[in-house]
């Protein structure tokens, strides 16, 4: 009796350290995780940010970041190419794509249909010019209507104008050549103008003690007058001869501007109502900036700088400055589940020495 109440008690403690709510395994639990689904990413040539070859290979420096992006996180993609920036924007926001690399400019409106990676690069607006430069006769037309040249004219007519009056007020009741009223004043005004070209003024001069002496200081503050301004035009001629017409963006209002259409350019060009022609790509804009259609070409600094260097380097220059500051960054899907992981590798990326040795593979930047 002893043996089996012991062999009854093992059997009840063996049961009791069994938990009730055990089972086996599931088939979910045992499998391994799914992998995850392929991405597909859209981009567009945007040289030397989105490099295309013959063999349909994409290089270049968003393309290089992204691919250093997937690798860490272990995402799986396959490159899709649009033709434009707006179709690459517009497939990014329907959710065709789950991302979008290229040179993307980091725009108000553009937020406001997708989302934005943290900026990578940091650039701005540049200018191309001709360097077989504009024609003497042109560079003389611009220099003439160029607002610093009328407002100086304009002052020299207007004390023209002035001491012509003051010269009719004194002299008017004395001298019989300035009396009367429009035609005393018309005469004064005649005089003071021929006083300060140093034009023969005829026997008719100031007779008065007053305007006599307004005359002398006429005469003498005229020559100062004309001589200051005649070193003013010779010396706008002479820069711009050597300098050419556009030299800042202040310049792109009184030229013939191109730009590429549906490009961030534009929104600059718009604001600040300077007139443009179009192009489909920077090289068409560039050709006709060749041919002598425009006078200016203006895009982004890096892939205007690109393709100047490739294709156009002994006829074409782009100008040592940037304007309109802009960043580029990696458009998401808005809410996109990918974008903070995204933009960990990303700063992580762009602060390593392999971000420095990529810009200056491509771009020579140290």
């Amino acid at each position: 009796m002893r043996r089996i109440f012991l062999a009854l008690a093992s059997l009840v403690l063996l049961l009791g350290d069994r938990p009730a709510h055990a089972q086996e395994p599931s088939s979910a639990q045992t499998s391994p995780p799914a992998a995850k689904r392929e991405l597909v990413i859209g981009t567009k040539q945007a040289p030397p940010f989105a490099i295309k070859d013959a063999n349909g290979t994409w290089t270049g420096i968003s393309i290089d970041l992204w691919q250093r992006i997937a690798e860490k996180e272990g995402l799986p993609y396959r490159l899709v190419e649009e033709p434009t920036v707006d179709a690459l924007i517009d497939g990014t926001a329907t959710g065709r794509y789950d991302a979008a690399v290229a040179a993307l400019t980091i725009t108000g409106p553009r937020a406001e249909v997708i989302d934005f990676s943290q900026p990578f690069y940091r650039t701005g607006l540049g200018i191309a010019v001709s360097l077989t430069g504009a024609s003497r006769w042109m560079l003389i037309v611009n220099t003439i209507l160029s607002f610093g040249f009328l407002q100086a004219v304009g002052a020299l007519i207007g004390l023209a104008l002035l001491v012509g009056v003051l010269i009719w007020i004194f002299e008017r009741r004395r001298n019989e050549h300035f009396g009367g009223g429009a035609r005393g004043i018309g005469a004064s005004i005649w005089w003071s103008a021929e006083a300060m070209t140093q034009a023969s003024t005829g026997f008719h001069a100031p007779i008065t003690l007053a305007g006599r002496t307004l005359a002398v200081l006429w005469m003498a503050v005229s020559i100062i007058a004309i001589a200051v301004f005649t070193a003013g035009v010779t010396s706008a001629l002479t820069t711009r001869t050597l300098q050419g017409l556009v030299n800042s963006p202040d310049d792109l209002a009184s030229v013939r501007v191109g730009a590429v259409v549906d490009s961030s350019t534009i929104d600059y060009l718009v604001h600040q109502r300077i007139n443009y022609r179009g192009f489909a790509t920077p090289d068409a804009g560039l050709k006709a900036l060749k041919a002598g259609e425009i006078d200016a070409f203006v895009y982004d600094k890096p892939l205007l700088a690109w393709v100047v260097m490739q294709n156009y380097s002994s006829s074409i220059e782009v100008l040592d400055m940037v304007f309109d500051p802009q960043n580029y960054g990696i458009a998401l899907p808005l809410g996109s589940p990918l974008r903070k992981e995204i933009d960990v590798s990303l700063l992580e990326a762009v602060q390593s020495d392999w971000w420095k040795q990529t810009l200056f593979r491509y771009l020579g930047e140290r």
